[in-house]
């Protein structure tokens, strides 16, 4: 049977909502490795948004949920509708909205606090031994839901997320763009990608081989 991967996204575009190399990547990564995937999104509002021309904080609205379709082509979930039963694995893709909209870490830290939605999946995936993966600055709200079980993360090697990401429980280690932290024990890969950089050439490489190492816990 195929395996189903869940992407869970945060919206479409770096300042305010997922990655776009980083999801894209992602799901090319899955489809090479022969396995499904299907996109979720909160079905809430962005809590901010971004003009991607000037940097700019605008006044609007917008869904997470219909944002994220944009990246899914229209075929994309609310995360509600998750079912961990139906999943083998998740993917979490990085962009500021990793942090924004899908937790509250952005802008509370520690204190923030996870879609409930995506808590409750994070916790049942968890809970039934599936991987999760998380790439960019998305270990971070991992870690908000997760870090009372010490989960082993990274960010890369920015020292200020690392020690408010081990201040939820979780451990933090160093790792290269081009690298993975692997936590056999509660089955989570993480990858630094754009929080180190420097190009989409550097982020696809740790990104193949988390795409790969969760693709083969399932």
């Amino acid at each position: 049977m195929t395996k189903t991967i869940g992407v869970i996204l945060s919206g479409c575009g770096v300042q305010d909502g997922a990655e776009i190399h980083e999801a894209v990547l992602t799901l090319l990564f899955l489809n090479q490795a022969g396995v499904q995937y299907q996109c979720f999104a909160p079905n809430t509002a962005q809590r901010r948004v971004v003009n991607h021309l000037s940097g700019e904080v605008v006044a609007e609205t917008r869904s997470i949920l219909v944002e994220g379709a944009r990246i899914a082509r229209g075929n994309i979930l609310d995360v509600a509708e998750a079912n961990a039963d139906q999943l083998d694995a998740v993917i979490m893709p990085g962009g500021f909205g990793a942090a924004l909209n899908l937790s509250s870490f952005a802008l509370e830290g520690v204190n923030g606090e996870v879609d409930p939605d995506l808590k409750r999946l994070l916790l049942e995936m968890n809970d039934l031994g599936k991987p999760i993966g998380a790439i960019c600055i998305a270990p971070a709200t991992l870690a908000l839901a997760l870090g009372h079980k010490g989960i082993t993360v990274t960010i890369g090697t920015d020292p200020d997320t690392a020690a408010a990401i081990e201040k939820t429980g979780a451990k933090h280690v160093e790792r290269s763009v081009d690298d993975i932290a692997i936590d056999p024990d509660n089955k989570v890969v993480t990858t630094p990608a754009y929080m180190l950089g420097p190009d989409i050439a550097s982020v696809a490489m740790g990104i193949q081989k988390l795409c790969n190492a969760v693709v083969e816990m399932a």
